[in-house]
């Protein structure tokens, strides 16, 4: 991330780097209810076998509900703010869940693996008079490690008139209606570096201020302050309009096709999970007539996992036609979870994390319409993994337009919390997939962090045609950050970093190429799209190294770009050109992209 330079593996920040991008970044700051019943392809099995699974169950200790009524809600919210504020590679997880109705005098701050979110079936059922804050005193001032933590379905009226948002990577905010304005920058506008934000009505201002990056979806704004390198709109009412580079604004009134996360809600005393409906040429939220679209599954059509369960009891319940829902905790698995059913959906709660064991897989899934996978986390293990997650099996072709696979907010991590080693993290085969949000990081920082420690040479591969990605966040890889094969791919928003830790030049040459690109289209590609993508270096052990170029694709006319920029940050490693040979070297010591409007 923009942010790791800043830091070394005890977490101290470095000087240096902050100062460089704090001047960068103070110069550029100056519906109705469709139906509630479940899809009958994702009804499960009958129960007759003696060793079926029991559906449903008790969501676990981490998960913490809270009513009205509750005595102590704010002295809860404290004390785990106090253990997850600065746990950044810590095993605590969880989840905090708001039943609908109204709540004041709360500031809910939020630290690492931490989720919170209304139990309504609509944003305004359930109001909080008070805020949900992330800043950045836990690491003077600087938010650019405030990654791992999530707000859903809430509405909030903030004590000030703004709440404050100041997170990096990994940090969702959906489904949110702030009733005032956002600052998504920590308290003395320090350093951030990017997130993402879908599905929200924000009334007042959206001040992003010192954030380097940063993708709005589907949502409402009563408007947006200011820009950095790199702001990208898809489907968002109030968004401002195309200007990019001057001021760095990259605008669609629509996004081509979405469809919004399953999220868990009561219905009277019972939880169900909802999932709303896919949308194409999507603008505004999806709840701002009340209920969204969608259907709803009962939870006694999942299997409530907790930590210790097997991978061979999760097939199990896959087999048995339930669907998995994964408590907040860490979950080692030793096999694949293997989702073969059209319509399962595989959600996590509060950061929920899978560690594959053994160099497995951890999650596969085969070329089947629908499933949706949600709200979890992916940890390398110690042995090598050819892969983390997969999305249909190599050679899947079957059509998925009319129910395409989704694959939001989960997030893959290598190194970091331990030795971490996959070749590739993220393999995308079956076709329609939409990727809506991902942050696949090789760690920068941590333990178990080295340019052969923690070596994974691809983030994100696309063999699938038809892909679409939202909000693609990926970052140094060994070699392709992203590597793209499949036809008629589209990207909205990338953000990258190139790999810090390479130890010279021929580290990383590719052949007669002075290193990999950070998102590479495939020769053999006719048409593609990418609007608002940005790519950084900061060669930290050898500044001298140059990378020829952040975006490689084919010259052809089907293949285009809009909005693309490289940066140097610091000098420490220059690009000699932004997309193939096109566009100028970055400028020694100064950070400041260069940029290229559109391609080719």
């Amino acid at each position: 991330m923009p942010s790791s330079p800043m830091k070394s593996p005890n977490s101290r920040p470095a000087v240096g780097r902050r100062t460089v991008l704090g001047a960068a970044a103070a110069v550029a700051a100056g519906s109705a209810l469709s139906g509630l019943s479940s899809p009958a392809s994702a009804a499960p099995a009958t129960p007759e076998a003696a060793n079926a699974l029991p559906g449903g169950g008790d969501l676990g200790p981490n998960v913490i509900v809270f009513d009205p009524s509750t005595a102590g809600i704010q002295a809860r919210l404290d004390e785990v703010f106090r253990q997850q504020e600065s746990a950044q590679f810590g095993e605590g997880r969880y989840a905090l869940f708001f039943k609908p109705g109204t709540y004041s005098g709360l500031n809910a701050q939020l630290g690492f693996y931490t989720s919170i979110a209304g139990l309504g079936l609509s944003p305004d059922d359930t109001t909080i008079n008070g805020d949900v804050t992330v800043d950045a005193g836990w690491f003077n001032g600087n938010a650019t490690q405030n990654f791992w933590r999530s707000a859903e379905n809430l509405a909030l009226v903030p004590v000030s008139g703004t709440n404050r948002w100041a997170v990096s990577q990994a940090a969702p905010f959906r489904r949110m209606h702030i009733r005032g304005g956002l600052n998504l920058a920590p308290d003395g506008y320090g350093w951030a570096s990017g997130g993402y934000i879908a599905d929200s009505r924000i009334d007042g201002q959206v001040g992003p201020y010192s954030q380097q990056q940063w993708y709005t979806r589907d949502s409402s704004v009563g408007g947006w302050t200011n820009a950095v390198w790199n702001m990208v709109f898809s489907g968002v009412e109030g968004a401002p309009a195309q200007s990019f580079p001057d001021p760095p604004y990259t605008t669609l009134a629509t996004t081509p096709v979405s469809r919004e996360k399953p999220f868990l809600y009561l219905d009277g005393s019972e939880y169900r999970v909802f999932l709303p409906e896919k949308r194409t040429d999507a603008r505004g939220v999806t709840w701002g007539n009340g209920t969204p679209r969608g259907t709803s599954l009962p939870l006694s059509q999942f299997y409530v996992a907790r930590p210790g369960v097997s991978a061979a009891t999760l097939n199990q319940a896959l087999t048995e036609g339930l669907h998995l829902l994964f408590t907040p905790g860490i979950y080692h698995v030793d096999q694949p979870v293997q989702v073969d059913r059209a319509n399962t959906v595989v959600l996590g709660l509060g950061y929920a994390t899978l560690i594959p064991d053994n160099g497995v897989t951890a999650l596969k899934v085969a070329d089947v319409d629908g499933v949706r996978l949600a709200g979890f986390l992916i940890d390398a293990g110690p042995v090598n993994s050819a892969t983390l997650l997969e999305v249909g099996p190599q050679g899947a072709a079957q059509d998925h337009s009319a129910n395409p696979t989704t694959v939001q907010d989960v997030f893959i991590r290598i190194g970091g919390a331990g030795a971490g080693k996959a070749t590739t993290s993220m393999v995308i085969n079956s076709r329609h997939t939409i990727v809506d949000h991902t942050w696949v990081w090789r760690a920068d920082h941590g333990t178990g962090v080295g340019w052969e420690t923690n070596r994974a040479d691809y983030g994100v591969v696309v063999n699938g045609d038809d892909v679409l990605a939202t909000g693609l966040f990926v970052e140094h890889f060994n070699k392709y950050d992203v590597q793209w094969s499949g036809q008629r791919g589209r990207t909205i928003f990338f953000q990258n970093e190139k790999a810090y830790d390479a130890p010279n030049q021929a580290a990383i040459q590719n052949g007669s190429l002075r290193g990999y690109a950070a998102y590479k289209v495939a020769d053999s590609v006719t048409s593609h799209e990418g609007w608002g993508l940005g790519s950084y270096c900061y060669y930290n052990v050898d500044p001298t190294i140059v990378q020829h170029h952040g975006f490689a694709a084919p010259n052809t006319p089907g293949v285009k770009f809009h909005g693309l920029l490289v940066v140097s940050l610091g000098g420490a490693g220059q690009y000699a050109h932004v997309i193939n040979d096109i566009g100028a070297p970055t400028s020694g010591t100064s950070t400041v992209p260069s940029t290229v409007v559109s391609y080719p």
